[in-house]
């Protein structure tokens, strides 16, 4: 069999994969990217960016339901379809868009997921390739769910694709993605039940914080089941049954559609990355300061599939810039992560950047702890909102501001000013002599340190 030969085969076409195949094929290598879904990656095809299109029109309902009777009159209703089919504008234009400037660089494209023959040999839709460099650039996929019936659950993917909303859905895990559509579809109009194994959603982030936002979720008509593990799901005539342990007990409970928001784990399954000597773990594929595999120095791996960092876009994008280099010029480059804030796209937002209370009162002989809720600033009365609530959290012997934590209508949005604080090592008192647009979000953040 005829093997073709690429200085760089890219695996999965999303961020970190467009940016090493675009790089590396502009400085005049020759260069390959497989995917078995639509070209693009997840989070321009099937997350973030669809995901915030259809939270652009709860934001509306929203802000005109806080409002209605105070110059406002009446509420909207949102129409799942017509808002179905304003967001594939955005999304139909990736997969073509992405292919073409591949092509326009002479980038050959495979739709097939790879699998490891060797450490430098992929066998990709019936053909043998090599490559001097392999990238794995693959990304997270939903986490398998086992119990019986566990066929009959939907995904993400599902749930972005609904032409029309079930009167009931049920969401296994409290996670990021499961916080956010269920918060979408009660503003919709759906009964919403969460079910989770632990004792509380989002457990990543600041529990006092995460308090307020569960009791806005439940102000919205969201049922939360806590300590409760499915048992089978099982399906009737119109509905699901969904059978779970809570307390010791089997409890029952019947809704139209399920989906597993349990989270996501490392798209590795098919690779066969044992036979390219490719270490890896729960958490991704094991790499080195230069996102170099550390078992076989011909394979990269770079966004959510490695080993290294948050899963989150923007880092995504970077990490691939350090893979293009590192192969382009030697290992020189190692990977060094700016402050990273990340949010929950619920109303109120969650956003949170830098380290914790816990964190840093093992951290710090003193801590400076900044916490209140506020709903009553003018930020939040202007637009009626009822949930306003911060974390500072700073050095209290230098002043340096080292985490912050919120949950406001604009948290998404503010959090990126603490992010540059902290990555600047402002103090408090620095961060207060600044001046700011007024009134606006980003001024409230002088009183809340």
């Amino acid at each position: 069999m005829e093997v073709k030969n690429f200085d760089v085969f890219v695996i999965g076409s999303g961020s970190a994969g467009q940016t090493v195949a675009e790089t590396c094929a502009k400085n005049g290598l020759t260069v390959a990217v497989a995917d078995n879904r639509a070209f693009g990656g997840t989070c321009a095809n099937r997350g973030c960016d669809p995901k915030k299109v259809l939270f652009s029109a709860t934001e509306a309902w929203e802000s005109t339901t806080n409002l209605n009777g105070k110059g406002i009159a009446g509420v909207p209703e949102l129409n799942w379809g017509k808002l179905q089919k304003f967001k594939r504008k955005f999304t139909k234009l990736v997969p073509p868009g992405t292919e073409s400037r591949f092509n326009d660089l002479g980038i050959v494209l495979y739709h097939q997921s790879p699998e490891f023959i060797d450490e430098q040999t992929l066998l990709v839709e019936g053909k043998t390739v090599r490559a001097n460099n392999i990238v794995v650039a693959t990304g997270l996929q939903p986490r398998r769910l086992n119990f019986e019936g566990n066929n009959l659950l939907k995904t993400s993917d599902g749930f972005l694709k609904l032409k029309k909303l079930p009167k009931s859905l049920v969401f296994i895990g409290a996670g990021y993605i499961g916080m956010e559509f269920a918060q979408m579809a009660a503003r919709a109009g759906s009964k919403v039940i969460i079910l989770d194994r632990g004792n509380r959603p989002l457990k990543s982030f600041d529990t006092d914080l995460v308090s307020h936002l569960t009791r806005a979720s439940e102000q919205l008509g969201i049922q939360f089941l806590f300590n409760s593990e499915i048992k089978k799901i099982k399906k009737l005539r119109k509905n699901l049954k969904v059978s779970y342990i809570k307390d010791g007990k089997e409890q029952t409970l019947k809704s139209r559609s399920v989906f597993n928001t349990a989270g996501r784990v490392p798209a590795i399954t098919d690779l066969n990355l044992e036979k390219g000597a490719v270490a890896f773990s729960k958490k991704g594929i094991k790499v080195n300061e230069y996102l170099q595999s550390t078992t076989n120095p011909n394979v990269y791996a770079c966004g959510d599939v490695s080993n290294f960092g948050m899963p989150l876009t923007p880092l995504s994008g970077l990490q691939g810039a350090i893979v293009a280099e590192n192969i382009l010029q030697g290992n020189k480059k190692k990977i060094r992560t700016p402050m990273t804030p990340s949010a929950v796209f619920t109303l109120p937002n969650l956003a949170s950047v830098g380290i914790s209370e816990e964190t840093a009162k093992r951290r710090y002989k003193e801590v400076e702890v900044n916490y209140a809720s506020v709903p009553k600033w003018f930020n939040a009365q202007r637009i009626n909102a009822r949930a306003y609530v911060y974390k500072i959290i700073s050095n209290k012997r230098t002043k340096v501001i080292v985490g912050a934590h919120l949950l406001s209508p604009n948290a998404a949005e503010t959090i990126n000013l603490f992010a540059m604080a902290i990555q600047t090592g402002m103090t408090t008192d620095v961060l207060q002599r600044m001046i700011f647009t007024y009134p606006s979000w980003g001024n409230d953040i002088k009183s809340m340190v």
